[in-house]
Parts: structure tokens; C-alpha cells; sequence
């Protein structure tokens, strides 16, 4: 059992960091389904300072695929003075469980960071855990620094496409970087069904993955029908430049004859259809520490479960109980998490509310109560304030239920719609949730996250305990977003789920897979609302 307190510190802030950013794919996979191709998806591995290996991300699943190229990137800290050990996991999905237990495995790389940014581009075969060759199996990865911030805003369309099946296609497309090495992957649009003239939603690309940041540089554009089988139809192709698509206004769109070399030959061909690129903005592109250095303050919020699922928090058997060491999973992941953000938070002060209680003095069950019980200050002073006052809270309350997320996303959401008046970057919420189980409101909860998802406010949810997790894994919409019951589309992803036994008392760890996901959710928010860092308002526009 690991002892109670904050988590050891992780590579002193002075160390030299890279941010490099990994680009991965796969060929001649292993074909595990009997009726069609393997639906691969890649999972990053990193070791710390012990020898459990934590994940770290995945990529997008790609249906009926044995020669995935993976369009979703891993953005690394790299450390020349130390030694970071990764390990790629190529899995075919089978299920939509969030466990990669459950389906088939295709092969691993064990290497480091180093290896990988020496090389620039590195491919080797796929292993299978006893160290035999996973078939012919091989895995590419490669590494560019990421030193340029600007991104392009796109909005594309397109008319009259070929029909590829009776009267119809499904569209969608792929843009590539030139490289010395051949056509990479740098985004890949969502399919448009049952459509010749499809409206692609806005996307946005960092100039550094579709054309290194040089605007005359080859970029090249496939136009795809969408097979389930994973054969996708070329519908057809275009060539072009940066600076030849920055000429696209939503007034003037550009466009390009979207053409197929194999019926190039026939006598009246003329094209496959036409692209029409009817935005393509340049912007520079803020980064995380350009908002926390610029003035963005963190508002931490803690949600803790006290719903009679736990067990009796008298009892050793009990999530609550609190052992003679001072610990359990609650307070292990209050510290874990909380002591990283605190930073980040010039007051310390941090709300926290405890749900699935019924509490004194009128014994009502309460879903959003001050677990300091003063309504009209919920604070506690630093982490360890919120650990005090957990400890006393518990035996002042009856565990209950059931289990309800939505009023305590709802009341941190008014918070975050206040802030989002003020017009700039100048604050970010984020709600931790340490629950034991079953969602009980799933509804409201999806509808819930679908709102938030257009306000600056992440959710971080650690599941405590051994219970079915499923419900949290499909909150955290990885590989789609979210759906609220009326259809609403979230407008990004804003959940993060960790299941905290999965990290066996490791808090650094904790820590890091917990918030990975964070500094992309605060840069993404305020970039797409076009919001600025305070201290930034009165200074000119960079080149």
C-alpha cells in the first residue's frame, strides 16, 4: 500500500524541455477478424521512474485496416538529459469497451524518445509480448519539433463528385505533407454519407504537420468514397500550396478540379468532381504556457462521492475508510491531482462539494453540498484544507445515493459562463470528479458535458474502487464526441477518465495520465474562440 501524501516531484522545471510531436502508422498488420480486416488502433506507453508502463494516449481506430496511417498525433516533453522509455501497442478493436484488455493484440515497440528524434523517422517490426515476430508487422513513427505555433482554419466543400455506388458516395479526405520520405499523413476530414456536393466540418491543421511551415511547399489532397471494408474508392486527387489556398475567402472560395489518374485516359474525361476551398485562415496559434504565463488563473473544483456504494467508512471494506497511515483512494487521488494544479491557482482557495449523502440537519439527500458545510464559503485552503476537511466531513454525513453528476457540472458551469463575458483567456475551470461506480443520470449528465463542452471548463474523472467503470469510459468520448440525448454534438472533448487502481499507488503517474489531456483542452477552448492571454491584449500581433 503506498503511504499517504503529496506524489514525488517529477523532472525539475529547469531541465531543457523539446516539445516534439509523434506522427505513427502501421503496415501488414496481423488480420485477427475472420470476416474482414483488424480495426487497429495505436496506444502510447510511458515508463517513469519505476518499471510499470502508464498510457499515456491513442490514436483514432481505424476500421478494416492492416496499413493504418494515424492521423490523431502524441505531443512529448522531450528531455536530452534523460532517459524516456516508450512503448507503441497496436490493438484490434473488437468492443466499445475502454479496456484494451479485451481485444486482440497486434504488436508493441519498446525504444526511447531518443532513439526516435535521432532518427527523425523510424520503423522496426512489431513484437508480440512473448518477443516473436507479430507477423510481418511494422510500425513507423516519426518526430518533428515543434517550434512553430501557427495553424490554418479551413473550411472546405466540394460538387458534382463521381458516384462510386448506384447514385451515391461517402466522401471525405486527406490532406498530406511532402516530406523527403513520401506522402504523411496530416488530417484526415470526417465522412459525409450519402452525398456528391459534402460540406466538411471546419477543421483546423498547424502549418508544422501540413507543409512544415513553408507556404510554398507541396501539399497533396485525396478525395476518398468511404468503404467499411477499409478498400476505399479514390474518387480523385489535387495538388497545390499554402499560399496558393490562403487566396480562399468565404466570399471567393478556391478551387480544384479533384482528378483520377485512372480515367485520365479515357477521351472525355474532364474530372472526378470539384474541391472547393472556401476558407484556408493562417493565425498564430496561442500555447499552454502562453496562457498561464500571460495571466489564464485555473479554478479547481472538487466533486467527491459519498453514496452508499463506497461501503460504510467505519469499515476497512470501505472506499472511505481511512486507514492508520491516513490513506485511501480518495485522498490518493485529491493529493495526486490536486497538488499539480494548485500551482496554477494564485489563491489556493478550492471549492469542494460532496454528492450521495444525505446530510445534517434536515437529512435530505444532497447531490451538491459544501463538504465544510458553510454554503456561502465552500473553500478550502490548499489541498491540504481539502484534505481536513474530507476527513472531517465523513463522519458527519450517512452515505446514500444515488449517483448524480449533472448538478455539480451544471454549478461549476455557471462559473465558467461568467468568465467566458469577460472576453479573454482569463480564466479556465476544471472539475474533478472521484466517484466509485454506475452513473445514475446519464442523461442529464451527457447534456450536462455537451453545454460545458462550449465554455472554458475540463472534467477529470478518477473512478476509485473495482466497479463498472463502462459509463465513465463512455463519457470520455476519445474517438467521438460526445452526444447529448436531443443529438447535440459536444463542441470538443472535454472529459478525461482514469481508472486510479490501474496506476497501483503510483501518483506521479496518476498525475500525469489524469492531466495529459488538459493543456490541448485550455489551448483548443481559447484558440477557437479567438481569445487572447490578458497580458497580451495591449501588445502588437507577432510575425
Amino acid at each position: 500500500m503506498a503511504s499517504f501524501g503529496p506524489p514525488t516531484p517529477g523532472p525539475s522545471p529547469t531541465h531543457f524541455a523539446t516539445k516534439v510531436e509523434l506522427t505513427i502508422s502501421c503496415e501488414n498488420l496481423m488480420d485477427m477478424d475472420i470476416f474482414s480486416k483488424s480495426d487497429p488502433l495505436c496506444a502510447l506507453y510511458l515508463n517513469t521512474t519505476d518499471s510499470n508502463w502508464y498510457e499515456y494516449g491513442r490514436t483514432e481506430m481505424i476500421l478494416n485496416c492492416l496499413n493504418p496511417k494515424f492521423s490523431k498525433k502524441f505531443v512529448l516533453d522531450y528531455y536530452f538529459e534523460m532517459v524516456q522509455r516508450l512503448k507503441f501497442c497496436v490493438y484490434d478493436i473488437d468492443n466499445d469497451t475502454y479496456d484494451l484488455g479485451d481485444d486482440d493484440f497486434l504488436g508493441e515497440l519498446e525504444l526511447t524518445l531518443g532513439q526516435i528524434v535521432s532518427s527523425k523517422q523510424i520503423t522496426r517490426p512489431l513484437l508480440l509480448q512473448d518477443r516473436r515476430p507479430a507477423g510481418h508487422g511494422t510500425i513507423t513513427i516519426c518526430a518533428e519539433e515543434i517550434t512553430d505555433t501557427r495553424i490554418a482554419n479551413f473550411e472546405v466543400s466540394a460538387r458534382s463528385l463521381d458516384k462510386k455506388y448506384l447514385w451515391w458516395s461517402d466522401p471525405f479526405l486527406e490532406f498530406f505533407k511532402a516530406t523527403e520520405l513520401g506522402w504523411q499523413l496530416a488530417h484526415r476530414t470526417e465522412v459525409v454519407k450519402n452525398n456528391l456536393n459534402p460540406i466538411w466540418r471546419p477543421f483546423r491543421v498547424s502549418l508544422r504537420a501540413l507543409c512544415g511551415g513553408d507556404v510554398e511547399k507541396t501539399i497533396k489532397v485525396d478525395c476518398y468514397d468511404h468503404h467499411i471494408s477499409g478498400s476505399h474508392s479514390l474518387i480523385g486527387s489535387f495538388k497545390t500550396t499554402l499560399a496558393e489556398l490562403q487566396v480562399a475567402t468565404h466570399t471567393s472560395p478556391v478551387e480544384f478540379e479533384c482528378v483520377n489518374p485512372k480515367k485520365q485516359r479515357k477521351k472525355d474525361y474532364k474530372n472526378s468532381g470539384v474541391i472547393c476551398v472556401r476558407r484556408c485562415q493562417v493565425e498564430r496559434e496561442f500555447t499552454f504556457l502562453d496562457f498561464i504565463m500571460g495571466g489564464c488563473q485555473f479554478n479547481f473544483t472538487i466533486a467527491i462521492d459519498f453514496t452508499g456504494s463506497n461501503g460504510d467508512p467505519r469499515t476497512p471494506q470501505s472506499l472511505h475508510y481511512i486507514n492508520p497511515e491516513g490513506y485511501n483512494e480518495y485522498l490518493a487521488a485529491i493529493w495526486a491531482v490536486g497538488t499539480v494544479i494548485q500551482d496554477y491557482d494564485s489563491t489556493k482557495m478550492f471549492p469542494v462539494f460532496g454528492f450521495g449523502a444525505q446530510v445534517p440537519p434536515s437529512w435530505q439527500v444532497s447531490h451538491e453540498f459544501p463538504i465544510n458545510f458553510d454554503a456561502s464559503n465552500p473553500f478550502c485552503a490548499g489541498i491540504e484544507g481539502v484534505v481536513t476537511a474530507y476527513q472531517q466531513c465523513l463522519p458527519q454525513i450517512k452515505l446514500w445515493g444515488p449517483t448524480n453528476f449533472s448538478p455539480i457540472i451544471n454549478h461549476v458551469s455557471c462559473f465558467a459562463r461568467q468568465a467566458l463575458t469577460q472576453n479573454m483567456a482569463s480564466q479556465y475551470f476544471v472539475l474533478l470528479i472521484i466517484t466509485d461506480g454506475v452513473i445514475t443520470d446519464m442523461d442529464q449528465t451527457r447534456t450536462a458535458i455537451v453545454n460545458a463542452s462550449h465554455l472554458p471548463m475540463s472534467i477529470i474523472i478518477v473512478g476509485v474502487g473495482g466497479a463498472d467503470f463502462s459509463a465513465m469510459e463512455f463519457l470520455d468520448s476519445d474517438d467521438r464526441l460526445l452526444r447529448a440525448p436531443n443529438h447535440e454534438v459536444a463542441a470538443r472533448d472535454i472529459v478525461q477518465f482514469v481508472p486510479f487502481r490501474q496506476f497501483q499507488g503510483n501518483s506521479v503517474a496518476l498525475a500525469q495520465s489524469v492531466l495529459a489531456e488538459l493543456p490541448d483542452q485550455v489551448t483548443s477552448f481559447f484558440n477557437s474562440y479567438k481569445l487572447k492571454p490578458p497580458n497580451t491584449y495591449n501588445q502588437p500581433e507577432p510575425l
